[in-house]
């Protein structure tokens, strides 16, 4: 009896660790179940930058940053054709057409005929998609809001003060270039403005 209680007393300790390294081991486990492999964290972190990538395009601040930046190009090529026609003496057209929204720009030769321009920043003219023109004023044509409008640039610039207006698709958000005769001058400006810019408020093409 007496041995058997010695081997009891004996063997205790030994119990005792194989039963914290047990539930050590088992702890273990749990605390690897309850993480995330770096395999899974990756899968995650692609998966976000997908919907990032579908979702961050449809919202509005980006068509509104693409709206301005569709205005803020059109006004710095316009200044650039105006500049054009000035320092080469020559005549040049700019034909928007309102319906797809297509920008094409042509040299006129003192018989009346159009040439096709061989510039490359004048051949890629357009706006970023979800970007159209709303309309189109000038005092010679009016307001043009549909078809086709036709600016002529010649060796004093732009040849008539001419106010394009901007907008985005859905018609929530607009945006007015506005290009002076003789000065050069081309300014852009948040909204829909008619007539000439508040010198306060202008903001300069770029």
């Amino acid at each position: 009896m007496c041995h058997n209680q010695q081997l009891g007393a004996e063997s205790e300790p030994f119990l005792i660790e194989q039963n914290m390294a047990v539930g050590s081991r088992s702890n273990n486990r749990f605390v690897r179940q309850k993480g995330f492999t770096l395999i899974e964290m990756t899968v995650v972190i692609i998966i976000l930058s997908v919907m990032a990538l579908l979702v961050l395009p449809r919202l509005p601040f980006a068509h509104e940053r693409d709206l301005k930046t569709s205005a803020r190009t059109l006004a710095a090529s316009l200044r650039y054709l105006g500049d054009l026609a000035i320092s080469t003496k020559q005549h040049y057209r700019l034909h928007i057409t309102l319906l797809n929204n297509e920008i094409t720009v042509t040299r006129v030769i003192p018989e009346g005929d159009e040439l096709a321009v061989h510039d490359e920043a004048l051949n890629q003219l357009s706006l970023l998609e979800g970007i159209e023109f709303s309309d189109i004023v000038t005092p010679r044509l009016g307001k043009v809001a549909e078809g086709e409008a036709v600016l002529d640039f010649g060796p004093l610039g732009v040849e008539d003060f001419t106010v394009i207006h901007l907008k985005r698709k859905d018609d929530s958000h607009y945006y007015t270039v506005a290009v002076y005769p003789g000065s050069g001058r081309v300014t852009v400006l948040e909204g829909y403005e008619e007539g000439t810019l508040p010198e306060g408020d202008e903001e300069e093409g770029q």
